[in-house]
């Protein structure tokens, strides 16, 4: 199994104290239809695979919640704008829902009331001169696609196609920030090679796979849709926003896990980043060998991965007027092998390595460690490997259990904030702008409400679902206005560390 060896990166170099902003630099929230709207069978709206799963299996997500009301937008989107016109943010990044604008999946169904709520959305934005960044996928198929076989289905390029054109013709006039498809990782290995994510598709090491070759090419057809039909009228940008762990050696000396950390990052971010942003394009050529290889040892005829031909790696290579990245957390690589939880085939399983999450400090989410280092190195990285790309980050964000004096949740922000400032004066890394995930506290997918990650504070035991500030709402208020990072002792608690907080 072939291993890279490593750019040279200072793992775990401390960071460095920047407070200001550079000119320019934009900020904003972010949320997702399907975790905020609610009005799931309403105003012609039809079921979506979130639906379908919350209602059909409800044990899988953790507190039995689901996304019927959730935090209410459809009917609150006023108030949102409200608590996005204090905060100061110079753009709002949300979600269309499919299922909403098409309740069929395809054009022969085209919603009023669908058209009308984010008709009615973007002139609310307009009123408080918040710029709209919209994605058209977060992760809410309409069911009656899936049905077909979902994004594992090569007829989804021309459904996804048809469902942009309908989009940019109706609401490209007030939008001139495009999203294609968010964390693309997620929904072909945790949707469609796991069960984490719905439709639940467990074909681990296949479903995938087939998941990537279709969405990157119906990415491409979007771009070039928005690129060659309404650019030169609307005059907008359009992007795909890729979210990835990243992934370090448990010991930076040990030149075996630094190989396999490059693997284990060209797979996870690569696996998306590299078709698009690099001039030779195709899958990362790591990526193609090492399926190759696992394919052949399972008895397989062909890889289970199949690169894409001459035509489509000219088609997707490009696709992109910026490099927006959702970022979390890194885990450790702590050596070659088979991952204890990686399935036979699986996407773990083709790295071949054995990763950790024994690093950092923690928070209300297992997965999620903090180690803004991590953040830093993430984005050295993709400077190096992508040509020094114009990048925003479409999301970053912490996990608590609600409270509202949340300490934690502004430390993480401080923190991955200064790595940020680190590596644009430091390494001339061409951060633009930063999103926060999220607005409030939302249905956050199989953790139900269990895990919150908002700016407010959402009550969902109360039918009204009021939104409360959280004392971080104060810290990116003042943040946003002054353009550099607060350094007040009310924000500080000196009882309170990311490491000790108690859930």
């Amino acid at each position: 199994m072939k291993v890279l060896h490593m750019m040279k990166l200072p793992f775990f170099r401390g960071i460095a104290q920047y407070t200001k902003f550079p000119e320019g630099f934009t900020f904003g929230v972010a949320t997702a239809a399907h975790q905020i709207e609610g009005a799931w069978n309403v105003s012609g709206k039809s079921e979506n695979v979130w639906d379908r799963l919350s209602h059909s299996r409800p044990w899988m997500i953790v507190d039995g919640t689901n996304g019927d009301i959730a935090c209410d937008s459809y009917n609150k989107y006023q108030e949102d704008v409200d608590a996005l016109a204090y905060l100061g943010v110079d753009f709002y990044r949300f979600s269309l829902s499919w299922a909403r604008i098409l309740p069929s999946g395809r054009i022969d169904n085209i919603n009023p009331d669908g058209i009308r709520y984010y008709n009615a959305l973007l002139d609310a934005l307009a009123e408080k001169n918040i710029e709209p960044l919209v994605t058209l996928f977060h992760w809410d198929l309409p069911q009656s696609l899936q049905d077909l076989g979902g994004w594992a289905n090569p007829k989804m390029i021309d459904y996804f196609r048809d469902y942009a054109d309908v989009c940019f013709r109706e609401f490209g006039d007030r939008i001139k920030s495009w999203i294609t498809i968010n964390e693309p990782y997620e929904i072909c290995e945790d949707a469609y090679g796991d069960d984490k994510k719905a439709p639940a598709i467990l074909s681990n090491g296949v479903g995938n796979y087939l998941c990537s070759d279709t969405l990157l090419k119906a990415h491409a057809e979007v771009y070039h849709l928005y690129n060659d039909t309404y650019r030169p009228q609307q005059n907008g940008r359009i992007m795909i926003s890729i979210n990835s762990i990243w992934y370090e050696p448990e010991n930076p000396e040990n030149a075996e896990q630094v190989a396999l950390a490059e693997v284990a990052n060209q797979f996870k971010f690569g696996w998306f980043a590299h078709p698009i942003f690099t001039e030779k394009g195709g899958y990362p050529d790591v990526m193609v060998e090492n399926v190759a290889q696992q394919s052949q040892a399972e008895g397989l005829s062909k890889p289970r991965l199949e690169q894409f031909n001459d035509y489509w790696i000219e088609r997707i290579k490009g696709t992109s007027d910026f490099l927006g990245i959702n970022h979390y957390t890194t885990h450790l690589i702590t050596g070659p092998g088979v991952d204890p939880i990686a399935r036979s085939p699986s996407w773990l399983k083709d790295i071949g390595a054995i990763t950790s999450l024994n690093v950092g400090g923690d928070s209300a989410s297992e997965w999620l460690r903090v180690v803004p280092t991590g953040f830093a190195n993430l984005l050295r990285w993709c400077k190096n490997s992508y040509n020094d790309p114009p990048i925003y980050i479409t999301e970053n964000g912490f996990s608590d259990r609600g409270t509202l004096e949340d300490y934690g949740r502004i430390q993480y922000l401080n923190d991955y904030l200064s790595a940020i400032l680190q590596v644009i004066y430091e390494d001339n890394v061409k951060v633009l702008g930063y999103t926060v995930w999220t607005l409030m506290d939302n249905f956050e997918w199989r953790a139900g409400f269990a895990e919150r990650f908002g700016l407010y504070y959402v009550d969902i035991n109360d039918p009204d679902r009021p939104r409360t500030p959280k004392l971080s709402v104060e810290y990116y208020k003042q943040m946003i206005a002054k353009r550099e990072l607060p350094q007040e002792d009310h924000f500080k608690d000196p009882a309170v560390s990311i490491t000790n907080i108690t859930h």
